[in-house]
C-alpha cells in the first residue's frame, strides 16, 4: 500500500469518526427534542381540560343567571 493510499485511509477513517460523533450528537437531540415535545403536549392537554372546565362552569353560571332573571 503506498504512502497515498494511506492517507486517504486516514483520512476517510477520521472524517467517518467525526461524522458518526455528530451524527450521534444529532440523535441525542432529536430525543432530548422529542421528550420535550412530549412534555409540552402534555401541558397543552391539561390547560384545555382546565379551559373546558371553566368554559362549563361560566356556561352553568349563565343558566342559573337566566333563570333567576
Amino acid at each position: 500500500m503506498s504512502d497515498v493510499v494511506a492517507a486517504l485511509l486516514l483520512a476517510l477513517a477520521t472524517e467517518n469518526a467525526e461524522l458518526r460523533e455528530q451524527l450521534a450528537s444529532a440523535q441525542d437531540m432529536l430525543v432530548e427534542t422529542a421528550i420535550d415535545a412530549g412534555n409540552m403536549h402534555a401541558l397543552v392537554e391539561a390547560m384545555r381540560t382546565e379551559r373546558d372546565a371553566w368554559q362549563e362552569e361560566a356556561e352553568m353560571l349563565r343558566a342559573q343567571s337566566a333563570r333567576r332573571a
